[in-house]
C-alpha cells in the first residue's frame, strides 16, 4: 500500500548538515518503494527537487561551528515554541506518516515530537519521552545505572576541576550532555586541558558532562521494531570516533557483522534491547558500546534518531540482516503507521 510520507530534515542545530544528508536519502528510498514523499527542511519549508539532488551529490558537509558562540538547538520553523511550521507547510496535514530525520536540538530532544502530538500528526520513531531521555546523556546514564546497565562513571558541571580529575582520573571525556555527532567533545589527557575542553563544550550547551575514558573496541547495535540487528564494529582512524571519522569517507572502518564471539554479540544485543526499552524508545534506535581489554561492556549512549544515510550505522546493520536501505525505511514508516492505527 502506498503511503503519503513527509520527511522532516535540516533544522538549525549543529547537526543540520548530517540531517539534510539523512533526510534526502530517506526521501529517495521511500520513493523507491512507491511512496508519495514530501521533503521538508524545517528551517525553510518544502524542499525543491533540485535542492534534494544537490545534497545527494555533495553528502555531509564539514562540521559547523556555532555562529557567534550561540548554542545551536532550534528546528527553524519551531522557533518560539509555536506551531508556525504547520501553517507554512499545510500539506503535512494530509500525510499518513511523518518521518523525522532531524538530528540534535529541538528535532531530537522531544520538542518536535511534542508539537507533532499536539497537532495530531502521526510520526515514526520514539515519542516525546523517549527522545528526551535518549538525548540527555546524564539522565540516560542515571537510568542505565538504575537498570543495571554498565556505563562509565561521570560527573556534571558545576564541579571543581580538581574534583573531576580526582574522581574520574585521566584521560577523560568532556562533552555537552545533549549533543550529538561528537560536536563539542574533547579527550582530555592533562588537567591543564580541562579549561579549554569545558569552553568547547559550553559553545553547544550550558552544561558539561565529564566521563571516565574507557579504551576499547567500539561496537554498535541497531534496533528495528523489537529486534536487535547484527552487531557492528567501528575502527576509526582517529583515537575517537569523531565528526570526521563519522562522515568523511575512508576515516573509519565499519565492520558488519562485527568479528566477535557469538556470546558477546548476544550480550550486546540483549543490552541494546534493554536500553531501547528503558528509555521508552520505539520503532528504531541505535545503542553504542565500548568493550574493554578485560571484556567489560560499557554503554556509551543511545540514539533515538540515528543517522539514516545509506552508509550510516543503522542501515549498515540492516544490510547485514538482509534488509536493504529502501526496505529499512519502508519498514519504519509501516511500523509507525500500524502503531498509530492501534491508538
Amino acid at each position: 500500500m502506498t503511503l503519503r510520507v513527509a520527511v522532516l530534515m535540516g533544522g538549525t542545530s549543529g547537526e543540520r548538515n548530517v540531517s539534510l544528508a539523512s533526510g534526502v536519502q530517506v526521501a529517495r528510498a521511500l520513493r523507491d518503494r512507491g511512496h508519495q514523499v514530501l521533503a521538508v527542511d524545517t528551517a525553510r519549508g518544502l524542499m525543491e527537487w533540485e535542492e534534494e539532488i544537490r545534497i545527494l551529490e555533495t553528502g555531509v558537509a564539514a562540521a559547523p561551528a556555532p555562529a557567534g558562540g550561540s548554542k545551536p538547538g532550534g528546528v527553524g520553523l519551531l522557533d518560539g515554541g509555536d506551531l508556525g511550521f504547520l501553517g507554512r507547510v499545510p500539506e503535512l496535514a494530509e500525510v499518513d506518516v511523518i518521518f523525522p530525520a532531524l538530528h540534535g536540538g529541538a528535532g531530537e530532544d522531544g520538542t518536535l515530537q511534542g508539537v507533532l502530538e499536539l497537532a495530531g500528526l502521526p510520526y515514526a520513531g520514539s515519542g516525546r519521552l523517549g527522545c528526551t531521555l535518549a538525548m540527555d546523556k546524564e539522565v540516560s546514564k542515571r537510568l542505565f545505572v538504575q537498570a543495571g546497565i554498565p556505563t562509565a562513571p561521570w560527573m556534571v558541571s558545576p564541579v571543581d576541576p580538581e574534583e573531576v580529575v580526582e574522581g574520574l582520573g585521566l584521560p577523560l571525556i568532556v562533552k555537552p550532555p545533549s549533543g550529538g555527532s561528537t560536536l563539542g567533545l574533547t579527550l582530555v589527557r592533562d588537567a591543564t586541558e580541562l579549561e579549554g575542553a569545558v569552553s568547547a563544550a559550553l559553545r553547544y550547551e550550558d552544561r558539561v558532562l565529564f566521563e571516565r575514558f574507557v579504551k576499547g573496541r567500539e561496537l554498535t547495535v541497531g534496533i528495528l521494531g523489537d529486534r536487535a540487528l547484527p552487531v557492528g564494529e567501528i575502527i576509526p582512524k582517529h583515537e575517537l570516533f569523531d565528526y570526521d571519522c563519522k562522515y568523511v569517507p575512508g576515516m573509519a572502518e565499519e565492520i558488519f557483522p562485527a568479528r566477535i564471539p557469538d556470546e558477546l554479540a548476544q550480550r550486546l544485543q540483549a543490552l541494546a534491547l534493554q536500553v531501547h526499552r528503558v528509555l521508552f524508545m520505539r520503532e528504531f534506535s541505535r545503542v553504542d558500546f565500548l568493550v574493554d581489554s578485560d571484556g567489560g561492556i560499557w554503554c556509551l549512549e543511545a540514539n533515538a534518531l540515528p543517522g539514516m544515510t545509506a552508509n550510516s550505522l543503522l542501515p549498515r546493520a540492516g544490510a547485514a540482516a538482509g534488509i536493504n536501505f529502501p526496505d529499512l525505511c519502508d519498514r519504519i514508516v509501516r511500523l509507525a503507521q500500524a502503531r498509530h492505527l492501534r491508538l
